[in-house]
């Protein structure tokens, strides 16, 4: 092997391993903020996960290209694990935009219990419910599903758990894709 095919070896397997598994905590962690309701936390793993996204393509430049330097592009195992890593990219475009989803109706949700807490302490009485996520859920599975109003906190919660069940299935996903790649990578 070449000097110049040692290299980009190397810079294929250091991309897949500084990009990929970083992509994959961040996806991985987002729907326990999602449901947590930390926009801050979301708004970084969203940032995170459109970072690493992009730069993981150098994996696979330098695989493509390592893979022209070797005269392996006509093999079977690198056809497939190609085609893999264009639909995890494909999904990852998908993730990302339920990311932003899910950040869109937690600041919705948090602007209108903001709003309705302000309305709340104008008037005479108030009063204190727990509206912590996991009493949210306690609720719902006891049957005691709250009242939604259009365009209240109530919807935009709905929302942001729908999203964080789709990141954490696509998320699930793409991290076997990668998983079935690393099993073609080191099987030829």
């Amino acid at each position: 092997m070449s000097f110049t095919e040692q290299l980009l070896l190397w810079l294929h397997i250091g991309f897949a391993l500084f990009t990929i598994g970083p992509v994959s905590v961040a996806i991985m962690s987002t729907p326990r903020y999602v449901r947590a309701r930390n926009l801050t936390v979301v708004r970084y793993l969203y940032r995170t996960t459109r970072i690493f996204a992009l730069i993981c393509l150098g994996t696979l430049i330098f695989g493509i290209v390592l893979g022209q330097q070797r005269g392996d592009l006509a093999k079977p195992w690198l056809t497939a694990a190609m085609t893999l890593f264009v639909v995890a990219i494909a999904l990852l475009v998908i993730i990302i935009r339920d990311q932003r989803k899910a950040i869109t109706a937690l600041e919705v949700a948090e602007a209108a219990e903001g709003a309705i807490a302000q309305a709340s302490n104008g008037g005479a009485s108030v009063t204190v419910q727990d509206s912590s996520p996991e009493a949210a859920d306690d609720a719902h599975a006891a049957g005691e599903p709250e009242p939604v109003q259009p365009g209240g906190p109530g919807t935009a919660r709905q929302v942001a758990t729908v999203e964080r069940g789709r990141i954490a299935t696509m998320g699930a996903v793409v991290t076997v894709i990668w998983l079935v790649i690393l099993v073609l990578m080191v099987w030829q």
